[in-house]
């Protein structure tokens, strides 16, 4: 299944007939009642792409069968450009899928025992640029309801007492969208299947969330200092708005994880912010190389094993940091799959010329 559905183009009226049939005014009455963007209700009624959730949420919403109506020649396509094959070893971008993500075990356990009990408790994860803060918060964010099939043996994911009960919301604050404080506080609401006030301000934002948050959530920053640098709409009231909301408002239900290079109150103060917002998080956990034990797990993960050799080796020249090893990695599994007889090692240490500091810090 693709991960967007549109309305085939011969169901169109009946989709817009449908929302007259149900007693909407407009389209707009439709997606306040819903709790989604007006943007996403006009998408899927002129058959353009929506997500899937959302395809299936307003087509129940109105009495469709949304199987029946959607594009089919899109779904198919969706599929067919769909790799099946994963990368054991992944050096670009962060990790989103929880078998694939190793180590952090203490820092793990921190966090979620953070999140296990009432009131839910902020953190800041901290580190250097590509040590893998981005893959921690989308590992934290999909453990925990990740079918077990698709973990590794024995891979542990009963972080949390009941999972199902738990809301994430993930912000890129590198997403030029969320420099905008109208679009950072709709993409929090429609996460959290809220209903989106017109306007979406943040008085209106703060009584939507104040009435509605029940369920234990958590709302992972990420990037967060290139948003203090750049969105110069999230000024200190903003923070100070959202404070507010996580003490006050929420009955201990709302939690923020924030990923940053430094410490929040410094970032706060190097960027110009003065918000308490900045003092709130009890807990930082410092990201830096992996233990041993961790280090060995990745290597050993390779659908090709490695000769002891090149383990050791690999262990001794990333000093188990983690994008380090996993280049490493990648060139071994490369040379093994290809057959060939170069040495594999001088473009591995090629390839990690650049992150050598990060095996410093």
């Amino acid at each position: 299944m693709g991960r967007s559905l549109r309305v085939a183009q011969e169901y169109i009226q009946q989709v817009k007939s449908a929302l007259r049939r149900n007693g909407y005014p407009s389209q707009k009455a439709f997606a306040t009642e819903i709790g989604l963007s007006l943007s996403t209700v006009k998408n899927f009624l002129s058959g353009k792409p929506v997500d899937y959730i959302n395809f299936v949420e307003i087509s129940e919403k109105l009495g469709q069968d949304w199987q029946e109506i959607a594009d089919k020649e899109t779904e198919i396509k969706a599929n067919n450009n769909h790799i099946e094959e994963d990368s054991p070893f992944v050096t670009g971008p962060p990790i989103t899928h929880p078998r694939h993500f190793f180590g952090r075990q203490k820092e793990l356990k921190r966090l979620f025992n953070l999140l296990k009990r009432h009131p839910l408790q902020n953190a800041a994860i901290i580190g250097e640029r590509r040590i893998g803060k981005t893959s921690l918060l989308h590992y934290l964010k999909n453990i925990t309801t990740t079918p077990v099939k698709e973990l590794r043996p024995n891979q542990k994911s009963d972080w949390l007492p009941n999972p199902e009960i738990y809301r994430w919301v993930f912000v890129d604050f590198q997403d030029p969208r969320m420099q905008s404080k109208e679009r950072f506080l709709t993409h929090i609401l429609e996460n959290l299947r809220m209903k989106t006030p017109e306007p979406c301000d943040l008085d209106n934002f703060m009584d939507v969330m104040s009435d509605n948050l029940h369920n234990p959530t958590v709302i992972l920053l990420d990037e967060i200092g290139v948003g203090l640098k750049r969105c110069l709409e999230l000024d200190d009231e903003f923070w100070e708005s959202l404070r507010s909301l996580a003490t006050n408002h929420t009955g201990g239900n709302l939690a923020f994880i924030l990923a940053t290079h430094e410490s929040p109150i410094e970032l706060a103060h190097s960027t110009g912010h003065s918000s308490p917002f900045f003092n709130i998080f009890g807990y930082t956990a410092t990201l830096g190389a992996l233990k041993e034990e961790e280090a060995r797990e990745l290597i050993a993960s390779s659908p090709i094993t490695f000769a002891n050799d090149d383990v050791e080796w690999i262990i001794e020249q990333s000093q188990c940091v983690p994008l380090v090893l996993q280049i490493l990695c990648r060139e071994c599994l490369f040379h093994l799959e290809d057959g060939d007889t170069d040495d594999w090692r001088e473009e591995g240490l090629r390839q990690v010329e650049h992150f050598n500091h990060l095996k410093s810090g």
